[in-house]
């Protein structure tokens, strides 16, 4: 099933009190009341089950690389305002994630994985959309200009190494 944070209390009616496996939740955590969120999955996943926070490495506009800089940028100029916010993927935010899903009594590990992941420009411009909220996009009839202007921010260049850091915290029912 997927839902949103708001939606686990309304998930467990339905279920009729019945449990799940697991409850996994991904990038989207930094938008979410998580301590609520995670006290609320406790009543949802039985025993030995568990909830996995799978945050996928620095956003695109904060890596260290030439390139990213570019994109911080930009993206600056365009939102008018600075993009120091790291969506999560922070290591003060991942002892946050810990520390919540002890609170409510789950046995809490922590693993990671590392890797480089080639970027062409689109994908590159989905990243970028994948990490604003609904109301920050550009309008759908903009969205060509946007990524043309962003490309020549870049220099031209459609290729990108990004840095990928895969944080994985994950909270177990005993």
């Amino acid at each position: 099933m997927l839902g949103a944070d708001t939606d686990v209390p309304a998930l467990h009616r339905l279920l009729g009190g019945r449990s799940v496996a697991a409850v996994t939740i991904a990038q989207a955590l930094h938008w979410m009341r998580h301590e609520e969120l995670f006290r609320a999955s406790r009543t949802l996943v039985r025993a030995g089950g568990g909830v996995a926070v799978v945050t996928n490495g620095t956003p695109l506009w904060l890596q260290d690389a030439d390139w990213s800089r570019s994109l911080r940028g930009f993206l600056e100029r365009w939102r008018g305002a600075e993009l120091t916010y790291a969506c999560g993927t922070d290591e003060q935010s991942q002892r946050r994630y810990q520390q919540a899903l002890a609170g409510p009594g789950y046995e809490v590990a922590c693993a990671a994985v590392d890797y480089v992941a080639d970027l062409d420009l689109d994908r590159l411009v989905g990243g970028v959309y994948s990490a604003m909220a609904a109301d920050q996009l550009p309008a759908p009839g903009q969205r060509a200009a946007f990524a043309d202007q962003l490309g020549q921010a870049l220099g031209g260049r459609d290729h990108f190494s990004e840095q990928v850091h895969v944080a994985i915290v994950a909270g177990r029912i005993l």
